[in-house]
């Protein structure tokens, strides 16, 4: 999986960070997390294709997480787009829609489908499911995670033990397929071991910590959990329904998590001060980086 972080910035972008926007490629798919203005010129940038997005997820419709969607699906149009394209967010999500399509002359010649969701499973395939969890800001916001699914490891010499041929039937086996052997049927569950636990991806949204985020992030491989004030400035962030990087460390510590990023960082703040809440979190939370535009990760 490679995380690509188009925009770490809060309500106000500045030179170095645009509106919030987060890339995944993976499953042979490019999977977007919010839009904020000017995502498509950030995309220029990045090792991202608009082309290859497949699904776009809104976290909640404050401007600063929505406002690149329209520019977004005009451009792809624009460009020969044919591909269906599927964006999912909370109730609401209709009138963003009527909104784009009546916003000046807009022509989308591609397949769109707005889907407006609620708390649970949200996609589920063969290679992976995403996860919404609604949580607390001033406004319905929810959470979202990317999980893979793998399967559990192939017990060769169980297998072969059992009567099994190297070959075919091992990969048929593996897929949950039953195979039969000389008249005998092996089941899958014969030959497979404990299921793992693929990695897994949290991203916060915007929220105050709180219980439902702690839970809903449990043993993420990678918690990228807004971050949009130090901590000398916790009253602003429960005014404005945010977390500082304290709050953020907390819920990483808390979830059991592996990895921790912070975005969403508020602009009022330069490098000095970037670096103090880089400090405050890893008090708490060692395995934390700060997130910057253009950033690149691979897991």
């Amino acid at each position: 999986m490679e995380i690509i972080f188009l925009g770490t910035s809060s309500a106000v972008h500045s030179k170095e960070r645009n509106h919030p926007s987060i890339a995944i490629k993976a499953f042979g798919e490019t999977i977007l997390f919010d839009c904020g203005e000017a995502t498509q010129r950030q995309i220029l940038h990045s090792s991202v294709s608009p082309m290859k997005i497949s699904k776009i997820f809104i976290t909640h419709y404050h401007g600063d997480h929505i406002l690149g969607l329209p520019g977004l699906l005009q451009s792809m149009s624009l460009n020969g787009r044919e591909s269906k394209l599927t964006i999912y967010g909370p109730k609401g999500l209709n009138k963003i829609k009527d909104a784009i399509y009546s916003l000046g002359y807009c022509v989308i010649e591609y397949p769109v489908e707005f889907i407006e969701i609620d708390s649970g499973i949200i996609v589920d395939n063969e290679e992976y499911f995403i996860t919404a969890q609604r949580v607390k800001h001033n406004t319905l916001s929810l959470a979202y995670s990317i999980e893979e699914k793998k399967k559990p490891r192939f017990l060769r010499e169980k297998a072969i033990e059992l009567g099994v041929p190297v070959g075919p039937a091992f990969g048929r086996l593996h897929n949950g397929e039953e195979v039969e052997i000389d008249g005998k049927i092996i089941k899958p569950e014969q030959v497979l071991g404990e299921p793992r636990k693929g990695t897994k991806i949290t991203y916060s949204g915007d929220t105050r910590p709180c219980e439902e985020m702690i839970m809903f992030a449990r043993d993420s491989t990678l918690l990228i959990h807004e971050s949009t004030f130090i901590q000398k400035d916790s009253i602003n962030a429960e005014e404005y329904g945010h977390s500082t990087s304290v709050d953020a460390a907390y819920t990483a510590r808390d979830s059991n998590s592996k990895e921790l990023i912070l975005t969403h960082i508020s602009t009022r703040y330069g490098d000095e001060y970037a670096d103090i809440m880089l400090k405050e979190a890893k008090k708490i939370f060692e395995n934390t980086k700060l997130a910057y535009d253009l950033m690149e990760i691979e897991l």
